[in-house]
């Protein structure tokens, strides 16, 4: 009796169980296939139910049916755990570029945090260490709880611009995703299928966040969305990396890396190059020191892309130099190279606050009063000292060394001196209209600029506290640049002068033939003597020896000029009154040199220009040919300037004078002694050339 109660019994519990395992099994079924698939828990109850529960169930047919779906429902949720990891690729695909902006932020107010540390020191604050950077959860493999069920990836952070704190980069991002399904690939044996499709697709998506838009180099914003999206790619991948346990491996990082440095470089090379705007470049490099101080945050390598900023340096420089042409041209275009005039104290001062000049006579004198230099002086000298700004904005956060961004300033400043400078005062001074005035006016401009090189080197000093008697510190070579440009300026006055003196000379009508003494000099000569004495009053404030050189320059071609005059094949007659009359042209020239136009001269200095026309004119006026004759070829001989060919062409010019003009000249027997006597001088002068210059 009791035993069959006892069976009874456990008949009853038997049955209870089945009721509740198949109450389990259904439930679990619903689970497994239901809307809300929770993958995880989802191959849990698969794994209770194979080898738990359905044995227990065994005898029933609806077990073996469950039995023969199991595999069918694990690749189930392997399949839509494979989708949900296909859509978080895609939307960190897309979402790239805000998670780099993120991080980006995030290495900025680092680095302005770094900045009030290093101004303030000692404040207790360091720097935050790589590890601190993740405000996100360490999620391990072993995790089974998702962050959330947003399988997109992405987490909503709207007006985030808003806060003070910038969010941590993957604060954005959910990687729940990526854990489930990697977690799931590995309980099923799958998880060297899940790591190479994983890689693969993200080794596809680099290639793509690496390939820079056409039109990149036409704005900021283009480099920027570019940065962005490969600094949202490393960020997600180094938390891979830190967060899954062999998902990613540093090798396969590295790869990667290497990769997107060599494109980035050469895309940046290639797109900078387009870039003519120094404004542009300077945002640039400070969005690639960005770039790189992000990454480097990260534990990427950066050394290249701080190399590759110094090629950028020399391409900024050249877009600085090409802006500062302009600047010059437009300074240079609208001077108007008259000292300045200063009326009061106030305008005094001014002019010395921009310009370094001290000259203690000019102080004393009285209001009005005038520089000796114009405005170009201080524009130009202000100017320079711009781009020595502009260069060193450029050095900030290149973590050089105050050697290496002094030498990179006076690198710079010396092409800014003998190349742009150099080249703008050049063409001002071969300008076709430009003015003797003027091109005085640049020689003073030049010397005073000259002079303030010493205080371009001291200022270059206090930016950099690099001392100039430093080894291998590189020298301006302003002084050069302003020597040559004076130079020029000199030689472009004594062009323009000689070129003045030819158009006077081609004023000149000489009556060749006539025979009339004339009294006074030439009416052309007398003006252009005029001419010459107002131009060298100007040439008074010329530095050293300028207007003695362009004095005795001017009255050297003259004196060319007028032999040339004399001589030249179309005057193929000329009587003895016309020698007369470009005697006392000449006796102006030598009055004028003796009057001493321009000081420094030594007694009669400057009438040396004219000797060689002196001799001939007096060996002819007075017809002195036995002594020529006579003393040809000594040192001391009276006309010792004078070249027999030169003799004999002006003689010869006066021989057909005397046999062409003078119809009665057989019936007089002077004239026939002075034709015989002019063939006779011509024969000697023949032997004296034979003699001397054969």
């Amino acid at each position: 009796m009791e035993r069959g109660k006892m069976a009874e019994a456990e008949s009853l519990e038997t049955a209870a169980e089945h009721e509740r395992i198949l109450r389990e099994i259904e439930s679990t079924d619903t689970a497994c296939i239901g809307p809300t698939l929770r993958h995880y828990p989802a191959l849990k109850t698969l794994e209770h139910l194979e080898h738990t529960y359905l044995p227990q169930v065994s005898h029933y047919r609806f077990c073996k049916v469950m039995v023969d779906n199991i595999p069918k429902l694990r690749e189930e949720i392997k399949d839509v755990s494979m989708s949900d990891l296909k859509d978080f690729l895609e939307s960190i695909r897309k979402h790239s570029d805000k998670i780099g902006e993120t991080a980006m932020k995030q290495a900025q107010q680092q680095r302005n945090l770094d900045n009030i540390v290093l101004q303030q020191p000692r404040i207790g604050s360091k720097r935050k260490s790589k590890k601190d950077a993740y405000i996100i959860f360490d999620t391990e493999i072993e995790s089974t709880s998702p962050k959330s069920e947003q399988d997109s990836g992405i987490l909503d952070v709207e007006d985030e611009e808003d806060d003070e704190e910038v969010p941590g980069a993957q604060d954005l991002v959910d990687f729940s995703p990526v854990y489930r399904c990697l977690h799931i690939y590995s309980v099923l044996g799958a998880r060297e299928t899940f790591e190479n499709y994983y890689r693969k697709q993200r080794r596809k998506q680099a290639r793509l966040v690496l390939q820079p838009p056409s039109n990149m180099h036409e704005t900021l914003d283009g480099y920027r969305k570019y940065f962005n999206q490969i600094v949202g790619f490393f960020v997600v991948e180094d938390h891979i990396l830190h967060t899954t346990q062999g998902l990613v491996n540093r090798a396969y990082i590295d790869e990667l890396w290497e990769m997107a440095l060599s494109k980035t470089i050469a895309a940046l090379r290639t797109h900078s190059s387009y870039c003519s705007d120094p404004n542009l470049v300077l945002d640039l490099k400070n969005l690639i020191v960005l770039f790189a101080d992000t990454l480097q945050v990260y534990g990427f390598p950066v050394n290249q892309l701080f190399d590759m900023l110094l090629e950028i340096r020399d391409q900024y420089s050249e877009t600085l130099l090409k802006k500062w042409a302009g600047i010059f041209r437009n300074i240079l275009d609208s001077d108007n190279y008259s000292p300045i005039p200063v009326t009061s104290e106030e305008m005094y001062k001014k002019v010395v606050g921009q310009f370094p000049f001290q000259d203690i006579e000019l102080e004393k004198q009285p209001f009005p009063k005038k520089f000796p230099f114009s405005e170009f002086v201080p524009k130009v000298y202000n100017q320079i000292k711009e781009f020595i700004y502009a260069c060193l904005k450029f050095s900030e956060d290149l973590h050089l060394s105050s050697t290496e961004v002094d030498d990179m300033i006076r690198k710079s400043t010396n092409l800014l001196l003998t190349r742009t400078l150099s080249n703008s005062l050049q063409n001002v001074i071969k300008r076709k209209n430009i003015g003797l005035t003027e091109l005085v006016q640049i020689i003073i401009n030049t010397t005073h600029l000259e002079k303030s090189c010493k205080y371009l080197e001291e200022f270059i000093t206090n930016i950099t506290n690099v001392l100039p008697e430093t080894v291998h510190t590189t020298k301006l070579y302003g002084t050069t640049t302003f020597k040559d440009a004076r130079h020029a300026a000199e030689e472009e006055i004594y062009t323009n002068l000689n070129q003045k003196i030819d158009q006077f000379l081609q004023l000149a009508d000489y009556d060749w033939m006539t025979g009339d003494l004339g009294n006074k000099a030439s009416d052309y000569l007398v003006d252009l003597i005029a001419f010459l004495r107002s131009t060298f009053a100007v040439f008074t404030h010329l530095p050293g020896k300028v207007a003695q050189t362009a004095c005795m320059s001017a009255c050297k071609h003259l004196a060319t000029s007028l032999m040339q005059l004399l001589l030249e094949a179309e005057v193929r007659q000329l009587t003895l009154g016309a020698l007369q009359q470009f005697n006392l042209d000449v006796r102006e020239c030598e009055q004028f040199a003796r009057s001493g136009p321009v000081p420094g001269f030594q007694e009669d200095t400057l009438q040396l220009a004219f000797i060689d026309l002196r001799q001939l004119l007096d060996l002819f006026i007075q017809w002195d040919w036995s002594t020529y004759l006579a003393d040809y070829g000594q040192p001391n001989c009276k006309y010792l300037r004078v070249n027999p060919v030169t003799a004999l062409t002006l003689l010869e010019k006066m021989k057909d004078t005397s046999r062409k003009n003078n119809m009665f000249a057989q019936f007089r027997k002077n004239e026939r002694d002075k034709q015989k006597l002019i063939d006779t001088v011509a024969k000697q002068l023949r032997g004296l050339i034979s003699s001397h210059h054969s």
